[in-house]
């Protein structure tokens, strides 16, 4: 059988979950694939090419479903908790999407997406580009450190070296919460500026 794009990604996907972004080579996912690597070039010019696929796959799902209709905060509190469990489906998928600049199909919806929900509310459309990038690089940021944290455990014994104690009780609350009430929390912090922002931009 004819080795695919879509089935060079699947692949690729799959090696990710088992050896992580670092263990991830062309020779590795040929063997995979039970094909040469020029196989794979053949469908992909160079690793970051394949990378960019991958993380077109992987928020893939961000649009599927159509958004509840609410307010905007709302529906882009929503986009930003799709993204995180979308990057959270795979090993390593929040430094796959971070470094990419996909001008794929499903990337390209997220964006016009968060673009749309701001542009409605009334933001100027000169900064909402500047918005969708920050909650961007908030989502990407909180979710890289999580799975890192996630792969490192042993958290606790590390907190424990610390000399300060403010500090440490500092560390051990941030640490120790669960991710997704802390996703939550910072992802608020992030938007009450954003609506502050919105407010000042109105008549």
């Amino acid at each position: 059988m004819q080795l695919k794009r879509a089935d060079v990604v699947t692949g690729a996907l799959d090696l990710l979950d088992t050896d992580g972004l670092d263990g991830l080579t062309m020779r590795k996912l040929g063997a995979r694939l039970g094909v040469q690597a020029g196989g794979i070039y053949w469908h992909f010019k160079n690793k970051e090419a394949l990378l960019d696929a991958m993380a077109d796959r992987i928020v893939g799902g961000l649009t599927q479903t159509p958004l509840a209709p609410g307010p905007w905060d709302a529906q882009l509190t929503e986009l930003a908790h799709r993204l995180r469990r979308a990057l959270l489906a795979h090993r390593d998928g929040a430094r796959v999407v971070a470094g990419t600049h996909v001008p794929e199909p499903n990337t390209v919806r997220g964006g016009e997406h968060a673009v749309r929900i701001l542009a409605d509310a009334g933001f100027p459309i000169d900064r909402v580009g500047w918005v969708v990038f920050a909650v961007l690089y908030y989502v990407l940021g909180h979710t890289i450190e999580e799975q890192a944290q996630r792969a490192a455990g042993d958290w606790e014994r590390r907190v424990a070296t610390l000399a300060d104690e403010d500090l440490t009780r500092a560390v051990s609350s941030t640490i120790g919460a669960d991710p997704e009430e802390r996703f939550a929390y910072g992802l608020e912090l992030f938007l009450d500026g954003v609506r502050l922002r919105l407010a000042e931009a109105r008549p």
